[in-house]
């Protein structure tokens, strides 16, 4: 026979079950009562069988477990609370059935095993005696508000709009101030970034670090549609040809975007801003990275059609040696190590722990 398990909470006036007031063929949780969870029931899911034991009209069914960590539960409330607002973004992207059906699997089973690892989290603080008080609350408030500018009031409609209250948002930030206790406890204080960590993340990262030019680039370009032929195509560089005649004459780029003439012939431009040679397709890399300040170029051909570049300026950035960028880089190591220790200890306080998911 399978079972189903649920919470069982008492209405006013009925007695607290004992183990003699079990229903016969009810078992317990994990084959006992599980401590500290008081009188948590498992009971057969058949309204037949409860009726016979004269609880019908004595119990109420107010949720499911859905993990047990430790001593401990997560009930389906507290997986759905978190899951609700991640499956509204989910089903209003429309996706097929099967794809949404796949995404929303997805996603809750990735939050169930973050509820787990913040329960253990939570163990751990209680275990440690970790504690945040209402001053450091308060102190962390003043500190958001100051940094960003907000005042009590800003705080309060920002989070009136996501339907929070201010005592929700103080839990919050002591949750986070806990839990950041708890990683500097056993994390942060076991780190050490070394100078030969620092010189080989410098080694391996070069390209960051040494100079480069950044290009700050105009255009004028024609688009051909895909369903446009060879006639199509044609007829657009010609119209490119004539702007580029324009520009040989001495007429300014700045002046031809914004032209008449320009706009006559369908075509449109703009400032593009600053670039790294990397950062632009394959097709214009070649073509910017040889001209100077002041240059346009000829008609480059695009997967999307024809344009012209215009380099207004470049800017040349020295390269930095390993003295000046090593802080920066501790910074780099140091986050990257904690979020590697912090999984590596969360991995092993798994292990440690009895945790039973429910399906």
């Amino acid at each position: 026979m399978s079972f189903a398990r649920y919470l069982i909470i008492k209405k006013p006036g009925m007695p607290i079950f004992q183990p003699s007031n079990i229903p016969t063929g009810a078992k317990p949780l994990m084959g006992a009562f599980v401590p500290g969870l008081l009188w948590l029931l498992v009971i057969v899911a058949s309204a037949t069988m409860v009726a016979q034991t004269g609880l019908a009209e004595e119990t109420v069914l107010v949720d499911r477990i859905v993990a047990v960590v430790n001593d401990e539960i997560i009930t389906l409330y507290d997986l759905n609370q978190k899951f609700e607002p991640y499956a509204n973004n989910i089903k209003a992207l429309r996706y097929s059935a099967e794809q949404e059906r796949q995404m929303l699997f997805k996603v809750r089973s990735d939050l169930l095993s973050s509820l787990v690892d913040s329960k253990l989290a939570d163990q751990e603080i209680k275990k440690n005696n970790i504690a945040v008080t209402e001053a450091e609350i308060d102190n962390t408030i003043e500190r958001i508000k100051t940094a960003r500018s907000f005042t009590d009031e800003d705080i309060r409609a920002g989070l009136a709009e996501q339907g929070l209250t201010m005592e929700d948002y103080r839990k919050e930030l002591k949750e986070q101030l806990l839990r950041a206790r708890l990683v500097t406890l056993e994390v942060k204080s076991k780190i050490v970034v070394t100078t030969e960590n620092v010189q080989d993340y410098y080694d391996r990262h070069i390209e960051n670090y040494r100079g480069a030019k950044k290009y700050h680039l105009w255009n004028i370009y024609i688009t051909i549609p895909e369903y446009a032929g060879d006639s199509g195509k044609r007829s657009a560089h010609q119209k490119m040809e004539s702007i580029l005649s324009k520009l040989k004459q001495g007429v300014l780029f700045q002046k031809l975007v914004n032209d008449d003439y320009t706009a006559s012939l369908e075509a449109r431009g703009g400032d593009l801003g600053m670039f790294l040679i990397k950062e632009l397709s394959p097709q214009l890399q070649s073509t910017v990275e040889n001209m100077k300040t002041g240059e346009f170029s000829s008609i480059v051909e695009t997967d999307s059609g024809y344009q012209i570049l215009y380099v207004e300026k470049i800017i040349e950035t020295a390269s930095k040696s390993v003295d000046e960028v090593r802080r920066e880089i501790e910074d780099i190591l140091y986050k990257e190590l904690v979020d590697n220790k912090y999984q590596d200890w969360l991995q092993d306080l798994r292990k440690r722990s009895h945790i039973k998911i429910i399906q």
